[in-house]
């Protein structure tokens, strides 16, 4: 499912325009995406929750050459299924 297939789906389901659904998920990503930048955890109860963690510099292969890289610490963003959307 793509971004306007959601939008979509929501539409469907609550009876709103496909414009209101499409700005209340724009908005929605947008106040994640703050939080997650910010270094909060967003917890949505029965869905899931996302927090940020600290991925370590380590080594790495190059698969076309096969020589050695060193990858960089970044941080990435972590997704833990909530019990009501475990399958």
């Amino acid at each position: 499912m793509n971004k306007s297939e959601l939008v979509s789906a929501m539409a469907a389901q609550s009876g709103l325009t496909k414009a209101d659904c499409k700005k209340a998920l724009e908005a929605a990503i947008a106040a994640v995406s703050k939080a997650l930048k910010d270094g909060d955890k967003v917890s949505l109860v029965g869905f899931g929750s996302f927090s940020v963690v600290e991925r370590a510099a380590h080594q790495g292969v190059n698969p076309a050459t096969g020589q050695a890289i060193e990858i960089a610490a970044k941080k990435s963003v972590k997704f833990k299924a909530g019990s009501e959307l475990e399958l």
